[in-house]
């Protein structure tokens, strides 16, 4: 059974069409990642989900109950859904522990594990201009978990944070899911962020969902151009190009090769000639620029290529895209 039902949702704002008929379900505990560039309507939806936008038409349900938004109830929000923006505030001149008691519902054996669970427990007496950014995130997470919320809805929680923070915002969360039982769904347009933590993914366009998938699907079946770039690098080979490498799939006009889809071969009777132009190092993987002919392609590869080098390069006919 669905903990969430979202159905039909539509949002006009400033004559502008911001959602469009956006339906999906989400079960407990059920980890559901939003992602679409900037203005496709993830905020938007978000702020409808957790009550705190009206929407123009369709419905939410959270345990079968409809969730009422702004005109249907005097102060807006659910009680068992807590927001966190991505512009959040904390208030000034106060102590964290301050803030904290303030909102909290819980004993007090119980948000001193809550505080330790949000890694928070060693800035309770600092006052809210000492902190960095992540651990100000973290701080306002715990002002929502010590309300007993079912379900946590933010909104890009990863922006903005150097890797140290957001490494520690994610097993948070992951704890926050796993020991505290609550379910999570985020926007975000990392795809790092959302391919590691997702069960399910919602690609939104112009107010739409254009995907719905599991984070595998999603990224090695991209429905378009767009799909495919919001989740990493891609190569966009036609037709003909695609006849060098000896494959031919005659009802397609263009295709979508992933970088790490393509092989070094030691066999020129395989492969097709390629010379290096620029390598892009990763940390852990090296991205390179190869010319092909007329044509440029990239190809991922654990190990450094010089400038010049010669080589020959396969792929596996079953990993690309076909579109069009």
């Amino acid at each position: 059974m669905p903990l969430l039902e979202v159905s039909n949702i539509s949002k006009r704002v400033n004559d502008s069409m911001q959602l469009h008929g956006i339906s999906f379900a989400q079960d407990q505990l059920q980890n559901i990642a939003v992602a679409g560039e900037s203005g496709a309507g993830k905020t938007t939806l978000l702020k409808i989900i957790a009550g705190l936008v009206q929407p123009d038409s369709g419905m939410v349900l959270f345990n079968k109950k409809k969730v009422a938004g702004p005109n249907d109830k005097l102060i807006p929000g659910h009680p068992h859904i807590a927001y966190l923006s991505q512009h959040y505030e904390l208030l000034h001149n106060y102590r964290v522990e301050e803030l904290i008691w303030f909102e909290n519902k819980i004993p007090d054996k119980q948000a001193a594990q809550l505080f330790s669970l949000c890694q928070i427990d060693h800035l309770l007496t600092r006052k809210t201009s000492q902190l960095s950014g992540g651990e100000r995130q973290r701080i306002a997470l715990c002002m929502l978990l010590v309300k007993s919320p079912l379900m946590l809805v933010l909104d890009e929680p990863f922006s903005n944070l150097d890797l140290i923070h957001k490494s520690i915002l994610k097993n948070v969360l992951e704890d926050v899911h796993e020991r505290l039982k609550v379910t999570i769904i985020i926007a975000s347009h990392e795809p790092a962020d959302t391919l590691s933590w997702a069960d399910e993914i919602l690609v939104m366009k112009e107010g739409r969902i254009v995907q719905h998938g599991t984070p595998p699907e999603i990224y090695h079946q991209p429905k378009d151009e767009y799909v495919a770039g919001l989740f990493g690098r891609y190569n966009l080979v036609g037709k003909e190009q695609l006849a060098l490498f000896h494959v031919d799939i005659p009802d397609k006009k263009s295709f979508i090769i992933r970088p790490e889809s393509f092989i070094i071969s030691s066999d020129n009777k395989q492969g097709i000639k390629a010379i290096v132009r620029k390598t892009f190092f990763f940390g852990s993987y090296f991205d390179t620029e190869l010319s092909v002919g007329d044509f440029l392609i990239t190809i991922r590869t654990d190990h450094e290529l010089k400038t010049g080098e010669e080589l020959y390069v396969v792929f596996n006919k079953h990993n690309i895209i076909g579109l069009g």
